[in-house]
């Protein structure tokens, strides 16, 4: 009972203390916009800057978050260690580096660096988690849930996407759902549930809706968009590896390599503003007020160059957020397409929301994740079905492509291979040995308290 007993107190730390953490993150960006730029964001930050200064501050940021990345003496971390952390039970996060990590993405972050909150948010629940179940004294497979609980309330409080939050731990960190089981799963409830709504009546059973079908045919549309979603994705994901193959081949020290990025975000937002942070400001905007189709292919074009300048500079940060507003803006412009070539009409914004979670979904290869989590951004039910076909798509296309996850891109590089079947998940190392997830015969499982 004494086991329960401290496990159930360190779950409520871990929960408490990530979403603290969380609050407290947003609220000492939102303090430095307010007081160093009199503005509510980043984005109108950059904006009220002199040409200049829009150059020179995303520099400075990157200065200090490359000065922090620098002096810390162990070995980086990020969310593939929270990955091993899981499937391997190698729990070795340090909350020491993890905070080291979050204040380098703090300083990156207020300057108007093109990266994500989500990453430090994950992170540090994570470590969190690890921090408390070595302190509590809790058995390798109860730290392991900590970690788990820690990542997912990391996340929740990020995107205040609790069901998201969890599925984002079971599909992607613990690996515990198969893709060959999942997409051909989530593709026969879409099927079926499209035909007992045809035939039947729309659901759902409570609630008011929002967004309506003008006609089933719109379903190819999105069908379309998974594709354009997968294709994007995989063009970022190219764009990223180039420009980590750039910094690899001319190695530049911290902070100068962060530098790089700064400079590069810098050159961008002296003529578009909108491409400094994670994208929510100008995410907003595009849901509220879908903008031309011209507006909308430069701002994904200089996304992705300035999120994957960031990235490879060595910045710690999420990419979450710049994936949800480039597939806002590949939803907008095909809504646009659309309307030139075809009779078809789908709302703008639903194709923005729904661009978004196929573009998530191709990047993380987490169909369901991704699905689940707009739908709770949106609260928007009767969106569910192009949600779940759209992630279907662009997940399949992706894997049908050869493009491996972003997480699984950053196991790779570790040594470490990424492989989820119904038989179980398996983590391979560099020597090639293979290990079960939880629920095998695997590292920890003795060791149950």
């Amino acid at each position: 009972m004494a086991v329960r007993v401290r496990f159930v107190i360190g779950l409520g730390l871990v929960a408490v203390g990530a979403a603290l953490f969380a609050i407290g993150f947003r609220a000492s960006l939102g303090l430095v916009y307010r007081v160093l730029y009199d503005a509510d964001n980043v984005v109108d930050a950059i904006a009220n800057l002199p040409p200049w200064l829009r150059l020179l501050v995303p520099v400075a940021a990157a200065a200090a978050a490359g000065t922090i990345a620098r002096l810390r003496k162990r070995p980086s971390q990020n969310v593939s260690n929270v990955m091993e952390a899981i499937a391997l039970g190698k729990v070795q996060l340090s909350l020491r580096t993890t905070t080291s990590r979050v204040a380098s993405s703090w300083a990156a972050i207020a300057g108007g660096m093109s990266i994500g909150r989500e990453g430090p948010l994950i992170e540090f629940g994570g470590a969190l988690g690890a921090r408390v179940g070595t302190l509590l004294s809790m058995s390798l497979n109860r730290t392991r849930v900590l970690v788990a609980a820690g990542t997912a309330a990391g996340f929740a409080a990020a995107y205040n996407t609790p069901f998201a939050a969890v599925l984002f731990v079971v599909e992607t960190i613990a690996g515990v759902t198969a893709p060959v089981l999942l997409l051909p799963a989530m593709g026969a409830a879409f099927v079926a549930t499209a035909m007992t709504r045809a035939i039947v009546g729309a659901g759902p059973i409570y609630g008011q809706r929002e967004f309506g079908l003008g006609s089933y045919l719109e379903f190819f549309s999105f069908a379309v968009l998974g594709v354009a979603a997968a294709l994007a994705a995989a063009g970022f994901k190219q764009v990223l590896r180039a420009a980590e193959n750039w910094f690899d081949s001319h190695p530049v020290p911290q902070p100068f390599r962060a530098m790089i990025g700064g400079l590069l975000v810098g050159a961008i937002a002296i003529w578009l503003p909108a491409v400094a942070g994670n994208g929510y400001e100008p995410l907003n905007e595009m849901l509220d007020r879908p903008a031309t189709m011209s507006a909308v292919a430069v701002l994904l074009v200089a996304k992705v160059i300035a999120t994957s300048g960031s990235v490879a500079s060595g910045v710690p940060g999420g990419i979450f957020t710049p994936m949800l507003l480039m597939g806002a803006a590949l939803g907008t412009g095909l809504s646009h397409l659309l309307h030139m070539t075809t009779a078809v009409e789908p709302s703008a914004g639903s194709l923005a929301l729904v661009g978004m979670a196929a573009t998530t979904a191709a990047s993380i290869h987490a169909p369901l994740t991704a699905a689940v989590m707009i739908f709770e951004l949106s609260g928007d039910y009767p969106i569910v079905l192009p949600l779940l076909l759209a992630t279907i798509v662009s997940t399949a296309v992706s894997r049908g492509l050869g493009s491996e996850s972003v997480y699984e891109t950053e196991l790779r590089k570790r040594g470490l291979g990424w492989d989820i079947t119904l038989e179980g998940r398996q983590v391979r190392s560099k020597g090639g040995g293979a290990a079960r997830g939880p629920g095998r015969s695997g590292p920890g499982t003795r060791h149950q308290q």
